[in-house]
């Protein structure tokens, strides 16, 4: 599981089984995605996975999560999950 930081500022979370690969097909658009209009793009955070399912439920975990939640988890900001999982927190470098 990846998320990518777009040139935009927006956030894009997805997974597939060769990382490098995916990067590439990102930075030069070959795949038409959200990424297609944004970029360039960098990645900002992964996690691997020894099955592929489970990086998949993770993707889909994440891409629920608000943009602080995201940031938190990119900046390594764990103990801020639970407190960012309730409704209208945001965390303290949150600028929209």
């Amino acid at each position: 599981m990846y998320i990518l930081e777009c040139a935009d500022g927006s956030y894009y979370v997805g997974s597939r089984r060769n990382l490098e690969h995916r990067l590439e097909q990102h930075s030069i658009a070959a795949v038409h995605s959200y990424t297609s209009s944004r970029l360039p793009v960098k990645l900002v955070y992964a996690e691997e996975f020894a099955y592929i399912h489970d990086a998949y439920s993770r993707e889909k975990q994440v891409q629920g999560w608000s943009r602080a939640k995201r940031r938190a988890l990119i900046n390594g900001r764990i103990g801020e999950l639970p407190k960012l999982s309730r409704r209208g927190a945001s965390s303290p470098d949150e600028s929209g």
